[in-house]
């Protein structure tokens, strides 16, 4: 509620359009009457507002995680489609003192950070978390509501000692020594760090195990962080020297004297194949992005289909690293004789330059979202 009041205040001055979203998650029986206090308050504050709902069936286990994921895919949706790049979220330095106390106890969650990319994958792309209150506390933003005169709910679960925040939240109340609190790191940086138009990534051998997760992350195309455990033990293998050839968090990882190369392992069911609307951007495999060149089209994986390829296209394949070549796309029509590549027929945009550049803190700024990471689309002469 006081960053309602404070955006739509900032907003008004500058003359930028603020829209508040408001997530109904069906977990508690006064959800409605939550989600229409909300609405009220946005739109006497003056801003655009809209409700989303959580739907379908709620999981029996791990529920704070599932509906914060729920969540997020929800926001980065109607971000994306109105057109946003920046979401404001209200996390105080009260909620980062829960989170270090949380994450002291072994939790696997994330650390909240000032300035972010969207945790949602491939909802959250090109989508970039602004949290202007971390530093605040709860008790100072009561107070400004108080004096402007505004009320708050109080959620239940906050107080509900089923969950982990809740335990934290009493602990603290209850004078528990905190923990240190965490230093906030610059993101890692990674000199020879790079993502081009095919999807694969490059990186050098010794590359902290930060940016070789997020490099695992932007090759394979998914949203699942690789297990610490697993991540050390190929981070390992990789500053030691030698050969290597491994697969995680649906990446095949190819090291040699040069440093590593990840792309997309296609995996025992192999890569999807997917139906393009014609009307509007679509993600495949969670890698590539692509705008139909008309009805009737189908994105596919090169795996089986190359010898059908055009010459052309087989040649440009021949320049490729042999494991890169079998997940890239084609585009595949039922009048058509032949796939082609995917580049050759429509507009296409590698997403893993863009998902390392924001993982990486190369994103700074609201203004970087406008300047294309290099390597997004191929040199032109290549198609």
């Amino acid at each position: 509620m006081a960053l309602l009041d404070l955006a739509a205040r900032w907003g008004q001055a500058r003359g930028r359009p603020i829209l508040a979203l408001g997530v109904d998650h069906r977990l508690h029986p006064d959800s409605a009457r939550w989600t229409a206090f909300a609405a009220r308050a946005a739109r006497a504050a003056g801003v655009d507002w809209r409700p989303l709902a959580w739907t379908g069936d709620k999981p029996a286990t791990g529920l704070p995680a599932a509906a914060r994921a729920a969540r997020h895919r929800l926001i980065a949706d109607a971000a994306r489609a109105a057109g946003a790049r920046v979401v404001l979220f209200a996390h105080t330095a009260d909620d980062a003192a829960e989170t270090d106390w949380m994450r002291a106890g072994g939790a696997a969650i994330g650390r909240l950070r000032p300035w972010s990319p969207s945790p949602a994958w491939p909802e959250g792309r090109g989508l970039m978390l602004l949290r202007p209150l971390l530093d605040i506390d709860r008790a100072a933003l009561r107070a400004l509501l108080r004096a402007r005169g505004l009320d708050w709910l109080e959620d239940p679960a906050n107080a509900d000692p089923r969950f982990a925040r809740a335990r934290a939240r009493a602990a603290l109340a209850d004078g528990a020594p905190p923990p240190p609190p965490e230093t906030v790191a610059a993101p890692p940086d990674c000199e020879g760090l790079q993502a081009d138009w095919t999807g694969a990534v490059r990186l050098p051998r010794g590359a902290p195990g930060a940016v070789l997760a997020a490099a695992l992350l932007g090759a394979a195309g998914g949203h699942v962080p690789p297990r610490g455990a697993r991540l050390a033990a190929l981070r390992a293998r990789l500053a030691r020297g030698g050969p290597v050839r491994a697969t995680l968090a649906g990446a095949r990882v190819v090291a040699g004297p040069d440093g590593a190369r990840l792309s997309r392992e296609p995996g025992r069911t192999g890569l999807p194949d997917l139906a393009l609307r014609a009307d509007a951007p679509m993600v495949w495999d969670g890698r590539f992005e692509l705008v139909a060149p008309g009805p009737g089209w189908r994105v596919a994986p090169v795996a089986g289909r190359a010898a059908a390829l055009e010459a052309a296209d087989r040649r440009l394949l021949g320049t490729l690293p042999a494991e890169v070549r079998p997940g890239l796309p084609v585009l595949i029509r039922d009048s058509a004789p032949r796939p082609v590549l995917a580049w050759r027929a429509a507009p296409v945009r590698a997403l893993a330059p863009g998902r390392l550049a924001a993982a990486l803190g190369r994103v700074a700024r609201e203004a970087d979202l406008d300047v294309p990471p290099d390597g997004e689309t191929p040199p032109s002469a290549l198609f």
